[in-house]
């Protein structure tokens, strides 16, 4: 079994990898090949939610420009199926069974439970590399000033919401500008003065502005289309009345609750729902403007995907949208419905336009691949592989021997993925030795034929690393 770098005392760790990460870094910074890197993070985006994934019901011209320039996986998954989780496994290339985050643990009156210090995350790996680095949008790893802050895990600047649960209103009352904490006068009281996600995309846009001339690496995790379903007017009235019968949604809308997690209510949802993707969709277009407008594009790797599959809170009908596609399963689910999300990735010069890629991969990989497009040294006791051959069609793609999940609520859930097969196991917190769930996604993509008892050793290899592919956690046990 590796060691697992993530137990290493700090100071150790910075002397170690940046020891290691020297020559690396000087060559590619002498060879002008560190290009900028930004990874665009959906929240709550189904797997059918945009066009050039089957979505039918509205489009995404932006983004399916940005698959049609480059390449779109279609066997990528999320690091967990609900938030903290998907995005620790993200930023340490440690999977639900290793990483130090694997729930959402709320920490009062704001934020999560933190990302232990020890932790190597990318934006650690990138600032050593001479990266500027910045996150704009939600945090959800620690509370404000605590070990797991953005600026303690590696962000020169951070911007949003530290607190997803405060994430789940459009309309805060303040925002976070590193820990500073600024107030939104024109959200006071039941205002709606200033719609969140448009005054952090200005941020974001100002910082690829102010990093022109460096290589930097900006991390992006909106809260679009998480719930609950707030668009701008310009936006809704594109949608309204065309998706009816509307489905109603009353949720709260005053007294001490308000705006402390309960969702808003939303008498049109559908054409909220299509408004805000819309929103997300023009967002993303300004990105891919702004990189071309300074001339950097050629560059500039640019990644779109989402945190997990597609919530039925505050109004959301995934149905309705067909959000998951031909994909089993929600938010919460480890069916593919839950953790298979849209994966984009366009990069100029390096990645073949109009490429579709069906190789396994997961969010766990992105620290080993951005470590070796930049040059930093990828620590020990990660779970990633990195994608670099299948972007770019060059060398030979390592293959995962399985993906492994777990996730600690709902009665406690474990998934693996090994090749054609998954195996999936529900209620394992009352019952540690719950049957194994079997398909093979090859034949039954959707989940429906659970083949268990006709492959038995293949149940048993699943069984096994289940078991292996994991270590206890302190905090989030089953």
């Amino acid at each position: 079994m590796y060691k697992r770098i993530g137990y290493l005392k700090p100071a150790f760790i910075g002397l170690a990898v940046g020891v290691s990460l020297t020559s690396c870094v000087e060559k590619k910074q002498a060879e002008g090949t560190q290009p900028n890197i930004i990874y665009i993070l959906a929240d709550d985006l189904g797997y059918g939610d945009l066009s050039c994934y089957g979505q039918e019901k509205f489009s995404t011209p932006n983004i399916d420009k940005l698959a049609k320039h480059g390449i779109k996986f279609t066997q990528h998954y999320s690091g967990s199926t609900v938030c903290a989780p998907s995005r620790s496994a993200l930023l340490t290339g440690q999977h639900t069974g290793h990483t130090y985050i694997r729930g959402n643990y709320e920490h009062q009156p704001e934020g999560q439970h933190p990302l232990k210090r020890e932790a190597i995350t990318i934006a650690e790996l990138m600032k050593q590399a001479g990266y500027k680095t910045g996150a704009f949008g939600k945090w959800g790893l620690g509370y404000p000033g605590s070990e797991g802050d953005p600026n303690n895990q590696g962000f020169d600047v951070f911007f949003g919401y530290n607190c997803q649960m405060l994430g789940h209103h459009y309309y805060p009352y303040f925002l976070r500008s590193n820990q500073d904490s600024l107030v939104l006068e024109a959200n006071a009281g039941n205002k709606t003065g200033v719609y969140a996600p448009n005054l952090i995309h200005q941020k974001t846009l100002e910082f690829i502005e102010a990093n022109k001339d460096q290589p930097f690496f900006l991390y992006v995790p909106s809260i679009i289309p998480h719930a609950e379903l707030f668009a701008p007017e310009e936006y809704m009235e594109k949608y309204r009345g065309k998706f009816e019968p509307e489905h109603v949604y009353k949720g709260v809308d005053s007294g001490k609750h308000f705006r402390k997690g309960p969702y808003g209510s939303q008498p049109e949802s559908h054409a909220a729902f299509a408004a805000m993707i819309d929103l997300l969709d023009h967002q993303v277009g300004e990105i891919i403007a702004k990189v071309e407008e300074l001339g950097i594009a050629d560059n500039t790797l640019i990644i779109f995907t989402s945190d997990n599959g597609p919530h039925l809170e505050g109004g959301a009908q995934p149905d309705f949208f067909n959000s998951n596609g031909p994909l089993k399963g929600y938010k919460r689910d480890l069916y593919e419905g839950g953790i298979r999300v849209p994966f984009i990735a366009s990069w100029p010069g390096k990645i073949k336009p109009g490429t579709t890629s069906d190789h396994i991969s997961a969010f766990w990989d992105m620290l080993p691949t951005f470590s070796e497009i930049t040059g930093a040294e990828t620590p020990a006791g990660i779970d990633g592989i990195s994608l670099l051959p299948t972007l770019t069609g060059i060398g030979n793609q390592i293959q995962h021997e399985y993906l492994y999940w777990e996730f600690h609520v709902w009665g406690g859930r474990k998934a693996v993925r090994m090749g054609k097969w998954k195996g999936v196991q529900y209620g394992i917190s009352k019952n540690p030795d719950a049957p194994i769930e079997l398909y093979n996604l090859n034949e039954d993509e959707g989940e429906t034929n659970n083949v268990a008892a006709d492959y038995p050793d293949v149940v048993k290899r699943i069984s096994e690393i289940m078991n292996e592919a994991r270590i206890d956690s302190e905090i989030f046990k089953f």
